[in-house]
Order: structure tokens, then C-alpha cells, then sequence
């Protein structure tokens, strides 16, 4: 079976809206062993959606429809496909009750428009939509083509597909060798010598090791194909292992780790805690901090210092330091994560002060300058200086540098627990 998956939207096209669906979908694919060939997106233009349906319907026997469900004019999916394949549209008082009950819990009233949410081909089935109004159909208008569709909204559209879709997949017998990936990401290499270093396991053929970077992180995806998860780890595990080994201090985690969920789990374990001084981020760091849930166990907090005056006053940076060496600077980047320490009690504290641009650069400051403190509570602190380039864009180099400033602390806390070799 041969899947295809089709994304209706006009704000696709305009890339006003990121497409994650058709991303989702196919990762998914691959974990099913469902075979995926192509993906379309086309606006929502009734003559323009059955032009794909020609092709599709032509070369693959799967066709997962996202988008194109609402109540409003422009949402016309179901509907076209069913003029397509010259098929009536009924209305099922089933979704008109569902619908209602929605709106009421909500404290709404179902209008008129939302009938049209009711209308699928005859002879469709209804793939349940439980937190949403608008559901989708299961559909075999031919033989050898089976539609499904989704909402647009990625929340609706995942919970439909785990609860319904893929269980009828894995009963129509659809699912084949499962292909598993796990990522091993890194910081602090650049992707030509990590790739260099693996070079040898780029070659293999199953698993399959592939390297990509984005935003100064560098990632190897390992994707094995198996009869089960279980099967393709363990073709997964020896090659991690020797990346692993190959990387050492420059792999920091693997799938969903962040960086900062990755310095979190080691403050925890070390019961030490940590407080933020930023200028050029302007809050990024700790909010990169606060994205992991249970934070505030070791993150004490911060202080955004943007203007001179709050450095001053707030952070006790010298005012001749300020006039003679700058805003950016070694030493200031020092004063600001002693200070931060001392005042808030946390164990480490981090500083950032830089250029992010795209103006206030010079030729002996050029944008791109950005330096990074850290600071115990014992009296230690350092500075770092880095050029991440002026052709950079301004939120490139602040997220840049807010992960480099983790990375630091990262490669502090692995040497302080001695496990960095």
C-alpha cells in the first residue's frame, strides 16, 4: 500500500501557516511501514483539488486529506471530493448531536453553519473528531482508494489519527516493516567534522545514519528498518554506541532532549541551582529554562539588563568598566554573572551581553559579538568570547547564544560530577 498525503489550504501556500501536519504524518507513515511516495499541497480551490485527486488516485492507494473541514465558504474538502467521485452528500444527525453537545459544554449554540460539518458521502464512515466539531471520513468511493481526512488543526488531527485511523490501518493488514529512528543531537562541532569523525557509518544501509543541523545544533538521525520497534533498536543500539564513543562531551542527548532539559536533569541530580543575567537575549534563556516542567526546583530566576543603567544598578557592573571595555565585554560579562549569583544565592549563574543586530555593530565589535560568563557562588567566573558572524539573522544569534551559554554550564556540570573524560 502506497500512501499519499494531501494538506488543503490556501495559507499553506502563502506560508502563512507552518505545514506540521504532512511532517507528523509522515513520520508516522514510517513508523506504520506504510510506504509514502508524495505529498501535495494545493489552496482551497474546489477545481485545483480534484485535479490532485486525478493524480493521486492514480498511484497511491492511501490519500490523507488535512485541512479544509471548518464551517466557513472556503472549507470545502469533503465536499469536492464527493462531487469528484459524483457521490451525494448526507447529513448524519449522529455529528449534528456531537456537535451540539460541544457547543453546549461550552456554553455556545450550534449555528447554522455547522451543519455543514454533518455532510459526508454516502456510503463514508465518520472518523470521530472528540475534542473538535469537525470529524472526517473513512472512504472507499473506488476500489483500491481509500480517503481518509483530517482537520487542519494539529491537535484534532493527531488525536483522530491515533484513536481511529491507525487502528484501522493495522486491521486492514496496511502496516509492513516499521522503520524507527532515534536522534542523538549534538552541541559545540560543527556538522562537516561530526560527519567526518562517522564518516564510515554514513555508509551503512540498515540502519541508516543521516546528519542535518539547524541553528548551531547539529543532529544524526539512526533509522532502522524492522518487523517491530523492538527488532529495529536493536540494530539502533551498537551504531548510538559508537557515535556515542566517536562524540564523547559533544553529545548531549538524544529525540526530545533540549539542551536545557539536559542541564536541568544535571543541576537536579548535583542539587544545585542557577540564575540568569542577559542583556542581547533579553529573557531568552530563561525562558528556554522555564520550558521544562517541574523548572523551578533549580532554576531560581533572573535579571533582564538590557539598558546600562539596569547593569548598574541592578548587577553592580563598574560604570568605568562600562565606559572603557563597553557594554560587550569580558568584563562585564564576568560582573554580570558574579553579581546575579550573589544576589539571587544560586550556586551557577550565566551572563550574556552581545550584538545581535542587524544594527549597533562596529569594526571592533562587529555584530555577531557575544559574550558569555559563568559564575559560582564560591567565587569562580569566567568569560567567553564568540563571533557568530554578522550576515546572521538577530534571532539566530540571540538562540544561539543562549544554547552556547548552556552548553558551557552543561560541560561544567559533566566535569564537576567527573564524567567528562
Amino acid at each position: 500500500m502506497i500512501a499519499e498525503i494531501i494538506c488543503v489550504g490556501t495559507e499553506l501556500l502563502l506560508g502563512d501557516i507552518l505545514n506540521s501536519n504532512a511532517q507528523y504524518l509522515a513520520q508516522e507513515l514510517a513508523t506504520l511501514g506504510i510506504a509514502h511516495y508524495y505529498q501535495t499541497v494545493v489552496g482551497d480551490n474546489p477545481e485545483r483539488i480534484k485535479q490532485v485527486l486525478a493524480i493521486a488516485t492514480q498511484r497511491s492507494q492511501i490519500l490523507i486529506f488535512t485541512g479544509g473541514l471548518g464551517p466557513t465558504p472556503d472549507d470545502l474538502t469533503v465536499a469536492t471530493i464527493a462531487d469528484y467521485f459524483n457521490t451525494p452528500l448526507m447529513e448524519r444527525p449522529e455529528i449534528i448531536e456531537d456537535i451540539t453537545k460541544k457547543f453546549a459544554h461550552r456554553g455556545r449554540t450550534m449555528t447554522a453553519s455547522n451543519r455543514k460539518q454533518a455532510l459526508i458521502p454516502q456510503g463514508a464512515s465518520i472518523l470521530p473528531n472528540p475534542i473538535g466539531s469537525a470529524p472526517g471520513i473513512i472512504w472507499q468511493p473506488v476500489p483500491n482508494v481509500t480517503i481518509m481526512t483530517f482537520p487542519g488543526v494539529p491537535t484534532e488531527m493527531k488525536l483522530m489519527w491515533q484513536e481511529t485511523a491507525v487502528p484501522y490501518m493495522q486491521n486492514q493488514g496496511w502496516c509492513g516493516e516499521t522503520i524507527y529512528s532515534r536522534t542523538l543531537k549534538f552541541w559545540g562541532i560543527a556538522e562537516s567534522a561530526l560527519a567526518e569523525k562517522v564518516a564510515p557509518l554514513l555508509e551503512m544501509k540498515n540502519p541508516t545514519v543521516a546528519p542535518y543541523a539547524n541553528f548551531g545544533e547539529v543532529k544524526l538521525r539512526i533509522s532502522a528498518r524492522a518487523k517491530s520497534q523492538e527488532l529495529a533498536d536493536k540494530l539502533i543500539l551498537p551504531v548510538e554506541q559508537k557515535i556515542r564513543d566517536i562524540a564523547g562531551i559533544d553529545c548531549y542527548g538524544i529525540n526530545d532532549d533540549s539542551i536545557a532539559s539536559v542541564v536541568g536533569k544535571l543541576l537536579l541530580d548535583a542539587g544545585e541551582t542557577l540564575t540568569v543575567a542577559e542583556s542581547c537575549t533579553a529573557g531568552g534563556l530563561g525562558s528556554m529554562l522555564t520550558s521544562t516542567p517541574g523548572s523551578s526546583q533549580y532554576f531560581y530566576g533572573g535579571v533582564i539588563a538590557y539598558e546600562n543603567i539596569v547593569k548598574i544598578s541592578l548587577l553592580d557592573v563598574s560604570q568605568e568598566d562600562l565606559a572603557t571595555e563597553g557594554a560587550v565585554s569580558h568584563a562585564v560579562a564576568k560582573q554580570m554573572a558574579s553579581a546575579v549569583v550573589k544576589k539571587l544565592r544560586s550556586n551557577w549563574g550565566i551572563s550574556i551581553t552581545g550584538i545581535a543586530g542587524p544594527g549597533g555593530g562596529t569594526e571592533f565589535k562587529p555584530v555577531g559579538l557575544v559574550y558569555i560568563g559563568i559564575a559560582k557562588i564560591t567565587g569562580e567566573v569566567e568569560s567567553f568570547e564568540y563571533r557568530f558572524g554578522a550576515l546572521r539573522s538577530r534571532d539566530w544569534i540571540r538562540r544561539v547564544s543562549a544554547c552556547t551559554a548552556l552548553d558551557l554550564l552543561r560541560r561544567k556540570l559533566y566535569l564537576s560530577a567527573g564524567r567528562l573524560q
